[in-house]
């Protein structure tokens, strides 16, 4: 069994904070395996179901960021789950938008939410970390992370968003290499696409082919599948 936890904070104020990816990801996870309607348990959000036959339980603690590690060590400690299988998902400023990785423990630098499931679990739990950016000066961290996405973030968010939901069988199977290769091809695959429609003439544009938005539609409408 494996634990699954996107980080955020709850109610529609923080929605499309950039600090609410992690709940965005575990949300795209739920979708495209079908996961039943989320119940309140642990202090937080919970569904259970399967990826590729093995029993995955999706958290989203509804602590607020800062207390993360009480609801995840509940539901860790209810269902005997070792550290190493609990999975966090999690903004990252170091990080350019749109680019993943995974990292099996380490320090927290300085995310208040990994900080309190560190003091809860150990160090040993794995962190798949969603890049956001930085906004170039430390004291413009807490406005960014604590901002909306901006329109123009769709047209790498939506794209990596779905990436993680379609990757994610490697991240159970415990295949974190694959599970960032995938992401970063259909992330390239997304701008290229992107790109092409970006250098289309106006006048082509008007006449016979789709703008940039209904191309990226139909890429993850591909890519879905």
């Amino acid at each position: 069994m494996i634990l699954f936890a996107g980080l955020g904070n709850p109610g529609r104020t923080y929605v499309r904070h950039r600090h609410n990816v992690g709940y965005m990801a575990v949300e795209h996870i739920a979708t495209r395996f079908g996961f039943p309607a989320w119940s309140r348990k642990f202090q937080g959000l919970a569904s259970n179901g399967r990826i590729d036959g093995v029993r995955v339980v999706l958290l989203k603690p509804e602590t607020m960021m800062n207390e993360s590690g009480r609801s995840v060590s509940e539901a860790q400690r209810f269902f005997r789950i070792e550290p190493k299988n609990v999975v966090v998902f999690h903004d990252e400023i170091d990080l350019a938008p749109g680019k993943c990785r995974v990292k099996a423990g380490g320090g927290t630098a300085g995310h208040n939410g990994l900080r309190s499931i560190d003091s809860h679990l150990g160090k040993d739990f794995r962190r798949v970390r969603i890049g956001i950016g930085h906004p170039g000066h430390k004291s413009r961290v807490t406005s960014h992370v604590l901002g909306n996405f901006s329109t123009s973030d769709a047209a790498w968010l939506d794209p990596l968003l779905d990436a993680v939901a379609k990757a994610a069988p490697f991240i159970v199977s415990g295949d974190d290499n694959a599970f960032m290769n995938e992401c970063a091809r259909i992330r390239r695959a997304a701008e290229t696409l992107a790109g092409h429609a970006d250098n289309e003439s106006p006048r082509r544009r008007q006449s016979d082919a789709p703008g940039a938005s209904s191309l990226l539609r139909q890429l993850l409408n591909r890519l879905r599948n």
